[in-house]
């Protein structure tokens, strides 16, 4: 489907690429010949991922210690790669939070604690390389993942709703405001591609895969593969016409069943103290994992 060079020279920055679906589409990436840029807030796990696509790839990876809510972190991570390695090509906003729960229940910290990854850091990014690409008169590409409840709501995910609607809406505006200069902006909706973090979230006391495959109209739920082959084709260099779009990677889930958790609508406040004990948990953990004044970047070629 695609040349085994077709990234070859490009650069590339994925935002939360350490795991889930940045890693899935950074791999795919790095399998094309892609110079990688993964950013995050852990940056054991950044390297531990960088690891591999050397491995597996022999591909050039830097990551970056970024928390993308501070703008001033962003815009230094930007620079510091224009600088030290060259522009970007490229720039995939992946990074997000969410969890479910009753919105009535949501204090302003637990709001922030998505739309500020989600609407402002989303932003902060692309802001930073569009910027540069401007000025420097560079073509860039910027894919951003949204979801399927742009078009549908979604209960019980209140704040990444609204986030990733506002997430739609620059795609659509930033395609017309910055085409002229060689950008072009466009997203995938993905429906159900099962990662650990996003599961421990979203689908706190069981998995539902059985059931959530079998009311997908193709039968399946998605897999790593498919994000990151769809990636790759609306970055590809010589795909120049797409733009303003935003894609629905789902099997059709969405035109089906409509909006996801309705299924929440039954619980009660036993599931759902259940349901805020399982979560922090998970928050938890990734705090634990999350190194202290750790370097703010690093980078190595083929291993």
């Amino acid at each position: 489907m695609f040349k085994d060079d077709l990234f070859a020279g490009r650069r590339v920055l994925v935002t939360g690429g350490g795991t889930g679906l940045g890693l899935a589409m950074a791999e795919r990436l790095a399998g094309l010949g892609a110079e990688l840029h993964l950013c995050g807030r852990r940056l054991p796990v950044l390297d531990e991922a960088a690891g591999m696509l050397r491995g597996r790839h022999g591909a050039k990876v830097a990551t970056h210690a970024v928390d993308i809510r501070d703008a001033a972190a962003v815009d230094a991570m930007m620079e510091t790669i224009w600088s030290e390695h060259g522009p970007l090509d490229c720039l995939v906003n992946n990074a997000a939070g969410n969890f479910i729960s009753r919105t009535e229940d949501l204090s302003p910290n637990g709001f922030h604690a998505i739309s500020d990854i989600v609407f402002r850091g989303t932003f902060y990014a692309t802001q930073a390389a569009g910027k540069r690409w401007i000025r420097d008169g560079h073509p860039g590409s910027v894919l951003s993942i949204v979801v399927t409840w742009v078009w549908t709501g979604s209960p019980f995910v209140v704040p990444s709703a609204m986030s990733k609607a506002g997430v739609d809406a620059m795609t659509k505006s930033l395609a017309v405001q910055w085409g002229r200069h060689g950008i072009r902006c466009n997203a995938i909706a993905p429906g159900v591609i099962p990662t650990e973090g996003a599961g421990s979230r979203l689908r706190p006391q069981d998995s539902q895969q059985d059931q959530l495959s079998a009311q997908n109209p193709t039968g399946r739920l998605g897999q790593p593969q498919d994000i990151g082959n769809l990636a790759a084709f609306l970055l590809a260099p010589d795909n120049t016409w797409i733009n303003g779009q935003t894609i629905a990677l789902d099997g059709g889930d969405h035109l089906a069943n409509g909006a996801y958790f309705t299924q929440y609508l039954d619980w009660g406040d036993a599931e759902w103290q259940a349901a805020r004990e399982r979560i922090a948990a998970r928050n938890a953990a990734d705090r634990a994992g999350r190194t202290v004044n750790a370097p703010a970047s690093s980078a190595a070629g083929a291993d």
